[in-house]
């Protein structure tokens, strides 16, 4: 059993998805274009411009601050960060300081033991980004498309205990941010970065230990990684006597390693002070309220809802809850349902999230529509086509756009419920297959489930396949 237990603390660099950067009209996502082409003299740093906020990137903040259960201060202010590297041209990051949009905050996160961490927010501003060095043999290159491209800086409190707490805290940011629709939150894209703070200190201990900042880490599991390599790292170096001493870690993970970086900054070492070109930031009461009109019931409390207004399974929910969409979908469909929601919940899980991870869609882009959807089920309830059947219609509804009753008229595909003609049906599969009537007569019952099967192919699926589990039966106990 262990004797240390992990302190974490997690830095957010969120991008958020507005048209342009944050003080200037260039375009702000540069993903896949060519260097050094959205920039101009404001978010490169050239001698007198001044930067202008972009409305959109205020309230985008006032939405995730929201959600975050943060305090939205009604005036904030812009401060400057002074520090030198190549990929900043102007010498300083403009940030929020001591004043921010958002004062204090917490997401609540379930944990795998079935309990939930309440994860603070000890920071949550308002920056631009730098832009990005790339290194090749001998040089160094410059691209400062990020340059000025809008964040939210969140930083957590040391609340986190394991890293796979830390990579849950990131799958439900992740989430949200692309609930709320203020980022597209990818991380392979640089939407979403996180730098990781650990460090250890023996069980029973409240004293916070130095901490090693682990940086350039661009997915979750990669986080989880690294989190754990470095508290392998730290308990090894404890106890073989050394201390542990602030530094900053690049992780590599083809590698599996970490490497130092530098020793890690101070706030005292960026020399903060206010931006003074630009003014405070002044919260209308009457726009907040309208930009806080637009946030949506959050996941956490629609999955807690949807299982206990839909009586559905926790897995269930939370499947269903994992994307703004696709809950908004399943509601509609119960909508025009009418029936047992858990009967909506299981064709969705069982059918629909095939079709949406086959074709690479989102629910909103199906054209096997919540309507549609339900007038399946229902067919599939009144009996006038099988199961089988039904998952067929999906698929074919989703390539033609047609009405599922539509299709079931023109390909002939109402179930086959005439007693008579599923028991002719039934006497010409057994007396076409005599060793495997012997087999079933002789005690090996599973030969059941393989006539059944011959009888779907010879009437094309359109038999109830209970009607011909009874009829077949009947006819082999005679």
């Amino acid at each position: 059993m262990t004797k240390y237990e992990t302190v974490i603390g997690l830095e957010t660099h969120i991008q958020l998805n507005t048209q342009s950067k944050i003080f200037c009209s260039c375009k702000a996502d540069s993903w896949g274009d060519p260097p050094n082409t959205n920039i101009c003299p404001v978010c490169t740093g050239q001698p007198g411009v001044l930067p202008i906020p972009n409305k959109a990137v205020i309230k985008k903040g006032i939405l995730l601050a929201a959600a975050m259960n943060s305090e939205i201060r009604p005036v904030s202010f812009f401060d400057r960060k002074n520090y030198f590297y190549p990929d900043l041209p102007k010498g300083y990051q403009i940030t929020q300081y001591d004043m921010a949009l958002g004062k204090g905050g917490y997401m609540d996160i379930p944990t795998i033991n079935g309990e939930t961490r309440r994860v603070t927010i000890e920071k949550l501003h308002l920056e631009e980004d730098a832009g990005k060095t790339i290194h090749k043999p001998g040089r160094r290159l410059l691209d400062f498309n990020r340059c000025g491209v809008p964040l939210i800086e969140m930083v957590t409190g040391p609340d986190l205990r394991s890293a796979d707490e830390a990579a849950e805290y990131l799958t439900r940011l992740r989430q949200l941010l692309r609930w709320i629709g203020v980022s597209e939150a990818e991380m392979e894209k640089g939407h979403l970065r996180c730098d990781a703070n650990v460090s250890i200190r023996p069980i029973g201990s409240t004293e916070l230990n130095p901490k090693m900042e682990i940086k350039n880490v661009n997915s979750i599991e990669h986080v989880r990684h690294a989190i754990n390599a470095e508290v392998k790292r730290q308990i090894k170096e404890v106890e073989a006597g050394r201390k542990i001493t602030s530094w900053t870690l690049d992780w590599d993970e083809d590698t599996q390693t970490l490497s130092k970086m530098r020793s890690k900054e101070t706030e005292a070492d960026y020399h903060y002070f206010r931006e003074p070109d630009l003014l405070p930031v002044r919260l209308d009461a009457e726009e907040k309220d309208k930009v806080l009109a637009q946030l949506p019931e959050l996941p956490l409390k629609r999955q807690a809802r949807f299982e206990k207004e839909y009586e559905l399974p926790t897995y269930n929910a939370e499947i269903l809850t994992s994307e703004r969409a696709l809950s908004d979908y399943f509601e509609a469909t119960v909508k025009f349902y009418r029936g047992e929601a858990k009967q909506v919940s299981n064709w969705i899980m069982n059918d629909v999230l095939g079709i949406l991870n086959e074709r690479g869609l989102s629910a909103p882009e199906l054209q096997l529509t919540p309507e549609r959807l339900a007038k399946v089920i229902i067919l599939v309830d009144n009996k006038v086509i099988n199961t089988s059947t039904g998952r067929d219609i999906l698929r074919k509804v989703e390539s033609s756009g047609k009405d599922p009753a539509q299709i079931v008229e023109e390909e002939g595909l109402s179930q086959m419920t005439d007693n008579a003609a599923i028991e002719k049906v039934c006497a010409e599969i057994i007396e076409e297959n005599p060793s495997q009537v012997e087999q079933y007569q002789n005690g090996k019952k599973m030969v059941l489930g393989w006539l059944i099967g011959q009888v779907m192919g010879k009437t094309r699926g359109k038999a109830d396949p209970q009607a011909v589990r009874a009829m077949l039966q009947k006819l082999l106990s005679d």
